[in-house]
């Protein structure tokens, strides 16, 4: 979820046996399990009900996605994965659509492999009929490498040059395991340059803190800049001139990426990659992640700890939720999940929720749609589309922290292994209002979901999600909803052992009901 400063604000213009269950199935919640089996077992929840679907099924998933994806270029990777396996079609953006989209089909197609979208046509599908929408982000509070990494040698140590994306490097990062990951920019022997997943699986990068007995706080008043650098190893070849120890050379000329990089490092990632030449390495964006597994915890591990969990926990679970999602004879809808980078600092880039990659893929869709029916396709259809559809902003929201009752309303103090949470705000950084609530609150009846409300109090400030942009911007109906968590902004965060499966069950749900829930309502 954003975390909205005042200025911008200002600017801002327009149940016990589920437990039990859980406990012995994430009891060996860290240990790995073959990617086919968790597969066999979603074909399975496939014929599953919303209301039937096992919460403590999965948990443990949950948790392996967690440690196996840190970065957003690994969850898009790890989503695309899971689409192949499921039948899915990747469309390129690049490509024409016409004849490639068809009722009863199932798609998905990226943008700056960061963001994705996919989605399925219903058997029954007409032109103009609605989409059934569910928007996440899966952008986590990071440490992003800066273009020139490299510093000067300090004292023996090796430091690293990041800037804070987001609200990073607040003091829960300092003195963690950090490792590093992200997406290399390659130029391959035969010319092409093409992108390539890294991540290091040891913790390379430690920002260490000053003892209390020099009498300086560390508590928030610590510059970002100069004394939240990460250390990433020692080089005390000045204390040994007359050796052959000597300072680590630049491994490229001058003006080349590399050359602005630590050497080390540049040699690390080349290994990982499989490189000799490290001219090859024309760029790259990496970024700092926390290492410590994500695992169960609790007396009765009835909770879920891990970095990254807002909001890979609703993203997840929409897309695990659209996976397992019905795709019926007479089903007439399209069932759609988008998941985007750039949440966390505002959604304003192409790959954010203010892009229109969401809009063009449904526009783009029913016009090949319109096209295989034989009908006209303009504005009225698009019209229509958006007029019968509508959008679940699925984003974390706040779980009642007991150490900080003051600070929740108490009729709004979301629990964890509850369910899903509805959130209002009187200002729009919410995008709930009556007609949608009830919506959402009929699909929970459908599904045996129990929902929750949140409100922050009017002495705090609200947070924003991907809502409202998309909603203004497609004119659909709309609800903020979203699984809770505690610690918010946290390198490690901690939800409910239940919630994953929580979410996915209440998003299989909205994506399966949502054309009968529609019907009911007098036009």
């Amino acid at each position: 979820m954003t975390q909205h400063t005042p200025e911008f604000l200002r600017q801002r213009s327009s149940n016990m046996s589920l437990r039990m269950a859980a406990v012995a199935n994430a009891s060996s919640a860290t240990s790995p399990v073959p990617f086919e089996a968790r597969f066999d077992a979603q074909e399975r929840q496939n014929t599953v009900a919303a209301r039937d679907l096992k919460p403590e099924d999965y948990t443990k998933p949950f948790c392996e996605f967690l440690q196996e994806n840190p970065t957003v270029f690994h969850a898009v990777d790890y989503f695309k994965s899971k689409a192949f396996k499921h039948g899915y079609t990747e469309l390129s953006a690049r490509e024409d659509w016409s004849g490639k989209i068809v009722p009863g089909g199932k798609y998905f197609s990226t943008r700056n492999g960061s963001t994705i979208i996919a989605w399925t046509v219903g058997k029954a599908y007409k032109p103009g009929n609605g989409v059934a929408m569910i928007a996440g982000h899966i952008d986590a509070l990071t440490a992003k490498l800066k273009p020139v990494s490299s510093k000067p040698n300090k004292q023996g140590y090796i430091q690293l040059g990041v800037a804070p994306y987001a609200g990073a490097l607040n003091e829960t990062w300092w003195d963690r395991d950090l490792s590093i990951g992200g997406r290399v920019i390659v130029r391959e022997e035969s010319g092409k340059t093409s992108s390539k997943l890294v991540k290091l699986d040891w913790p390379i990068a430690k920002v260490p803190t000053l003892a209390p007995h020099f009498g300086v706080g560390m508590l928030g008043s610590n510059n970002k800049e100069t004394q939240a650098v990460p250390i990433i190893g020692l080089d005390n070849s000045d204390l040994y001139p007359t050796t052959n120890s000597a300072p680590a050379e630049a491994l490229g000329p001058a003006g080349s990426f590399v050359a602005t990089q630590p050497p080390k490092l540049v040699k690390v990632i080349a290994k990982q990659l499989g490189l000799t030449d490290y001219s090859q390495i024309v760029n790259w964006e990496l970024e700092l992640f926390d290492l410590q597994p994500a695992t169960v915890a609790g007396l009765d591990k009835e909770f879920i700890t891990g970095g990254r969990i807002d909001d890979k926990l609703c993203s997840w679970g929409a897309f695990e939720g659209l996976l397992a999602s019905t795709q019926g004879e007479d089903e007439g809808t399209v069932k759609l999940v988008a998941l985007f980078d750039d949440e966390e600092i505002g959604s304003l880039l192409r790959q954010g929720a203010k892009g229109n990659f969401m809009p063009l893929v449904i526009e783009r869709s029913v016009e090949a749609l319109s096209e295989k029916a034989g009908k006209a396709f303009g504005p009225s259809t698009v019209g229509r589309t958006y007029a019968n559809s509508f959008l679940v902003s699925a984003d974390v929201t706040h779980a009642v922290n007991p150490n900080f009752l003051e600070r929740y309303l108490a009729d709004h103090a979301p629990r964890l292994n509850v369910g899903i949470t509805i959130c209002a705000d009187s200002n729009g950084h919410m995008t709930t209002d009556s007609v949608s609530t009830a919506i959402l609150t009929r699909v929970c009846e459908l599904s045996d979901c129990t929902p929750q409300v949140f409100m922050i109090r009017n002495d705090s400030r609200s947070g924003g999600t991907v809502g409202p942009t998309l909603s203004s911007m497609m004119g659909v109906r709309a609800a903020d909803a979203g699984m809770a968590q505690l610690s918010m902004h946290s390198v490690r965060a901690t939800t409910g052992a239940l919630d994953p499966g929580l979410g996915a069950k209440f998003f299989k749900g909205f994506l399966d009901h949502w054309e009968k829930v529609d019907g009911e309502w007098t036009q």
